[in-house]
Order: structure tokens, then C-alpha cells, then sequence
């Protein structure tokens, strides 16, 4: 399937809203002796009749906020953890595979639980903000354990301004219970909670049945594959991404106020789309097909050459090209060569001024890619750990 351009989707928790059917785990009989036994104020029961507040009503089932007796018929509890491997969370991924995605038992073995959703290269730490807060950055595990047994999990970066959501997969026990819908409230009271402004649900794939849940939450937006802006994910764009398997709406916003300038040839039409620059200098339009000199027959025919040239050879939307990378100081990226020890720098590694981004394969060459993937301006707020173990 062709993915859609939405590069990434991001949702503000100010107004998260959407509706799904959830069964209290702790049971109409506790419900009922609660109510009796610690009466809310009659100003309060107005209040919770007539607003919502997702941070509010998200935590009420959790045992640490309920009052006790009586007991209820579920606990249920959620932490936050280290993203670290342990084999009551491999018994759920491997549970979530097999069940939902059908993977053989070769592909669902603890070292691709370790190597997928184990032990990121982020690492973790905590960020003091400017009115004093402290807010946990890194990657985490979302732990949800219903009395005692650990039955889904939320992986989670934790970013200075937003809750990214990676993965989140359950046992096949509590399908019924829309544990994904469940886990994006609490991600999203999360980010609200704790100030990281937004929520990240990551790619969104428009002609992909398992994301269409993505959409089920609002206000949300997409990132622009061209300019770099986000845009409102309403109707109008969703009946755009049900027309189109490339969309970008500045270049759509674009097209639209010179629609009266006079008919198109292919030739200004070509030039209209954005061109991206390869390793040679070269110009490639974003929707894949090469400038004039190219020929294309060969580049499909050749598919070992594809399978290994650069990141800048690519006409991938939202990578920085070679020539502008160039500019960009590569030199002082921090790198974790030992797993204990001190940190050291890109430019401390063998060879490193000797080379160049477009030496490729090459260490430089990879890290350069990597910038130009995630975006230059967070060069010095990420390490690059070269120590991690393997299984």
C-alpha cells in the first residue's frame, strides 16, 4: 500500500474527544456502595453531570484513586516504567503478535521484542522546566495490570513537548474492552497532566484499515511534506486523502490561488512540485519520478544499487538534502561508545575528518542521514548509543 503523505499526525489533549463503550473493571456493586457510603457534594455531582474533563474521569477505575471498602471488583493499576525487557512484558507482545498480527513464532521472539520495543537509544532524564516542574523525558513502558496481571502495554518517548506514542499492544483477554482506545485517553491525560502539550500518535497511513483509529480523535493535525506546517486533519483533507496518494495542502493552497493565471502544461506542472536534492546535486520531484537525463528503466532494473544507495538519493518528503546538511555541524553529537564511562563526541571517532556526508556507507555519511531524517535543530538533544548489548 502507498502510504499517505501525513508525515506524522499530532493531537492537542486540550480538546481530545471521541466515544467508545468501556465497562468499569471495578464493578456496578462497588459503584453503588461507594456512592453510598462517601457521598459527593451535590455541587461536585452538578459539576461531573455537565462537564467532562478527560484527566479527571480517566483515572477514576484505578484502585490508587478509589476509597476503599468496599473492594472493587478489579484492580486495576497503572505505572509508568523504564523501557526495559522483562518476560511478563514479552509474554504480552508475544501474545499481541500472534493474535493480531498473525506473526510466526520466528518473528516474535524476545530479541525482536528487545530490538523493537526494548531499551531506546533515548536516553532518560528529567527535565526541569521553566516554572520549576519536573517532567521525565526518554522512553518508557505504560504498564496497565489488572489484578496483578500485566495485560497491555503503552510504549512511550516522552519528549520536552510531546507524548509520542510508539506502540501499544494488550492480551487477546481484554479485546473486548477497546484497551487501544483506553490507552490514547491515558496518553493523552498523561500529556495533558504533566505539561508535554501534545499528543503523538505517529504515521498515518490513509488506505491502512488499523490506523483509520487514529482519526477518531479531535481536534488533531498533519504535518505537511512540504512546508512543514500542520494542518487541520479535517473532513475536507480526509476527502482529499481518499482522492490523492501524495497530498500536501500548501502545495494544494498553492495551486489553488493561481488556478486563474491561465491553463498548465506539463512543463509548469512539473516545476510546481517540490524537488528534493540527491547526493549528486541533482533534482528529484517528491512523487518519485526523476528530472530529465534519468533514466527509470534502469534504476528498476538494477535493484541491488536501490537497496543500498543513500538516504540522499532518495525523493523521501521531510528529508534535508546533502547540500544543505553540508552547512550543518555534525562534529559535537554526543555518542555512547562503552556502556559505562563518559560520553564522547562524533569528532572522536577514527576517520571522522577524513570524511565526508557523501562517503557512503560510512559512519559520517550515517549520521549525517540520520540528522537529515529527524531535523538538524535537535542535533544537540539526542546521543547515539553505540554500546547497546545484544541479545
Amino acid at each position: 500500500m502507498e502510504p499517505s503523505p501525513t508525515i506524522g499526525t499530532m493531537q492537542t489533549p486540550e480538546d481530545a474527544s471521541t466515544s467508545y463503550e468501556y465497562i468499569s473493571p471495578i464493578g456496578e456493586s462497588y459503584i453503588k456502595d461507594a456512592a453510598r457510603l462517601y457521598p459527593k457534594p451535590r455541587k461536585e455531582v452538578k459539576r461531573r453531570d455537565n462537564e467532562f474533563c478527560l484527566v479527571d474521569r480517566i483515572h477514576e477505575a484505578e484502585y490508587g484513586k478509589l476509597q476503599t471498602p468496599p473492594e472493587p471488583a478489579h484492580k486495576l493499576v497503572i505505572t509508568l516504567e523504564d523501557d526495559n525487557f522483562t518476560e511478563e512484558k514479552y509474554q504480552v507482545y508475544d501474545n499481541y503478535q500472534r493474535v493480531v498480527h498473525k506473526d510466526l513464532p520466528e518473528d516474535r521472539t524476545p530479541r525482536a521484542f528487545k530490538r523493537f520495543l526494548c531499551s531506546s537509544p533515548l536516553r532518560r532524564e528529567v527535565m526541569v522546566t521553566p516554572d520549576g516542574q519536573n517532567r521525565k523525558l526518554g522512553s518508557y513502558h505504560q504498564c496497565y495490570r489488572l489484578d496483578g496481571v500485566l495485560v497491555a502495554i503503552g510504549v512511550l518517548d516522552l519528549l520536552p513537548d510531546c507524548v509520542s506514542s510508539v506502540y501499544f499492544l494488550y492480551h487477546e483477554s481484554i479485546h473486548k474492552q477497546t484497551p487501544g482506545k483506553l490507552g490514547a485517553m491515558h496518553e493523552i491525560a498523561l500529556a495533558k497532566e504533566e505539561g508535554y502539550r501534545w499528543w503523538y500518535p505517529g504515521f498515518y497511513i490513509h488506505n491502512c484499515p488499523k490506523m483509520k483509529y487514529k482519526i477518531d480523535y479531535s481536534p488533531q493535525f498533519i504535518l505537511d511534506p512540504n512546508s512543514f506546517g500542520w494542518d487541520p486533519l479535517d473532513q475536507a483533507t480526509l476527502n482529499l486523502l481518499d482522492q490523492k496518494p501524495f497530498l500536501s495542502l500548501s502545495i494544494e493552497r498553492q495551486e489553488a490561488s493561481t488556478a486563474d493565471s491561465g491553463p498548465e502544461t506539463d512543463e509548469t506542472r512539473c516545476s510546481k512540485r517540490p524537488k528534493v536534492s540527491n547526493q549528486d546535486g541533482q533534482t528529484t520531484p517528491r512523487n518519485g519520478t526523476r528530472t530529465e537525463g534519468h533514466d527509470n528503466r534502469e534504476e528498476e532494473n538494477n535493484d541491488e544499487d536501490e537497496d543500498i544507495r543513500s538516504l540522499f538519493q532518495s525523493s523521501m518528503p521531510g528529508i534535508t538534502c546533502a547540500s544543505d546538511m553540508e552547512e550543518v555541524d555534525l562534529d559535537h553529537i554526543a555518542l555512547k561508545v562503552f556502556s559505562t564511562g563518559p560520553l564522547f563526541e562524533t569528532s572522536d571517532l577514527v576517520a571522522w575528518d577524513s570524511k565526508s556526508i557523501t562517503d557512503w556507507p560510512g559512519i559520517k555519511a550515517s549520521v549525517a542521514e540520520l540528522i537529515a531524517a529527524i531535523g538538524p535543530d535537535v542535533k544537540d538533544l539526542i546521543c547515539l548509543d553505540m554500546a547497546r548489548e545484544r541479545a
